[in-house]
């Protein structure tokens, strides 16, 4: 019975047809730096979707509810929440501009009617509160209706207030800052599946907080060396485990991932185990180290595993297995021939984010002509697919979209000579209970759904 349900999925899993749903964004071409989006998260019911953008700004859309009784539609995303995270500063110390792009953001499990979420720039982290209000109190004793105070020795009646009805308003506040604690630009944060506890990780250290405490924090990596001539590699992300709430993960710009242990320290410099692969020889080259930089790593669902994302593919390993990973997925090994031209603008550079589906059956990363790519694990079957205005009619499917490396390029394929560098997926996000897609092109947001039948 377990193996019929598994090849039930299986082709269920074939089947996905992903749909135009929405595009959020302005049209025009020459795009305002501050617009372009730097992070997409959805919350853990999949109801918010939030995205950062380079001007310090935080988007919340919401899920419509009308639509979610009727099995043949889903609610749209709408915007919720509007609001300005973080402000450019300057580091007078150092004659350095902090810029306010936002490099994360993270949910907060929901625990009451308010959502919490954490957004960070290069050197600070914010504990923000996004709560409805949809009543308002009148009837004071002291106060008129329109705010101005009454002489008390005029009051002959007192009057019990009472709330009334009023329009819905969104208010986001912020409830703790955490700052001064990253000599470097901050890469990742992560929730602690305690939720009371987070890490933030810059260049060289990590950081253990915890969410009621703003002015100290510990650190928990440190991988600075005595001189910094010295330098050899640098954390290039850094994850909680999903369950196990003394365990992290941390990559580094050699391509290697350190899984660590904080009961076995407190200073988890010494590692549990070290993912890594040996490098093919074969493969050597003058950008072999740049390539194999880790841009992102997650944790599946589960727990078991973990997805690692490199320049050229994405990597998936067993929490049980050190010296290879068990996928591998290539995203766009056309571009290996090119490496030279990417070297040179500076697209080798690019760092690419990977997402799990909800059940972590299929991995989704991004890459450039607006492409993104999607791999499933049971069947080994791929498809690239296009974030495009030109099929932008709700419920059109999307055509998988297919580069011709070298030789005769067939009629529907693109020639890897003609692919836009300028337009990339960084971001993606996948609904963490149903098929449903976030994919941030430069300052667009577009939102794909399976179609239903």
């Amino acid at each position: 019975m377990a193996g019929e349900g598994r090849e039930g999925a299986e082709e269920r899993g074939n089947d996905i047809q992903w749909c135009f749903s929405q595009v959020k964004g302005a049209v025009d071409d020459d795009v305002a730096e501050a617009d372009i989006i730097s992070t997409v998260e959805f919350n853990h019911s999949g109801e918010l979707l939030a995205t950062g953008d380079k001007g310090g700004r935080v988007v919340i859309f919401q899920q419509e509810q009308e639509n979610k009784t009727q099995s043949h539609s889903r609610g749209e995303y709408n915007v919720y929440s509007t609001f300005q995270s973080h402000e450019p500063e300057f580091d007078y110390l150092k004659s350095l501009e902090i810029e306010e792009k936002i490099n994360k953001i993270r949910w907060l499990p929901q625990k009451n009617a308010a959502q919490f979420l954490l957004s960070t720039n290069d050197k600070t982290i914010k504990l923000w509160k996004i709560s409805e209000r949809d009543k308002r109190p009148e009837g004071y004793n002291l106060k008129e209706e329109d705010g101005r105070y009454r002489d008390p020795t005029t009051v002959t009646t007192l009057r019990v207030p009472v709330f009334r009805p009023m329009d819905l308003m969104v208010e986001a506040s912020p409830r703790r800052i955490f700052a001064n604690a990253h000599t470097y630009h901050i890469n990742s944060i992560s929730i602690n599946s305690d939720y009371e506890t987070y890490l933030s990780a810059d260049d060289l250290r990590i950081n253990l907080w915890h969410l009621e405490i703003t002015d100290r924090s510990f650190n928990i990596v440190d991988i600075k060396p005595a001189n910094m001539e010295e330098l050899t590699e640098v954390i290039t992300a850094a994850e909680f485990h999903p369950n196990s709430c003394n365990t992290f993960v941390y990559s580094s710009s050699k391509g290697t991932i350190r899984l660590c242990d904080m009961r076995a320290s407190a200073l988890c410099d010494r590692h549990s185990k070290l993912f890594e692969e040996p490098e093919d020889p074969s493969n050597r080259s003058f950008f072999s180290e740049i390539i194999s930089s880790i841009s992102d790593v997650k944790f599946s669902h589960s727990g078991r595993y973990m997805m690692t994302r490199d320049y050229l593919s994405v990597k998936i390993w067993d929490l049980n297995m050190e010296n290879r990973p068990v996928e591998t997925y290539q995203v766009h090994e056309y571009l290996r021939s090119k490496l030279c031209s990417l070297y040179e603008n500076d697209c080798i550079f690019d760092k690419f984010e990977c997402c799990w589906n909800g059940s972590d059956s299929i991995v989704m990363t991004g890459s450039y002509n607006n492409f993104f790519r999607m791999f499933d694990r049971n069947t080994k079957r791929d498809i690239t697919l296009e974030a495009s205005r030109e099929n932008n009619k709700p419920r059109t499917v999307l055509k998988p979209r297919k580069v011709c490396a070298s030789g005769k390029r067939k009629k529907d394929e693109i020639s890897v000579d003609s692919l836009d560098f300028n337009k990339k997926i960084l971001h993606t996000a996948w609904h963490p209970k149903e098929n449903i897609i976030a994919v941030a092109t430069t300052n667009n947001l577009y939102i794909f759904q399976d179609k239903m039948n």
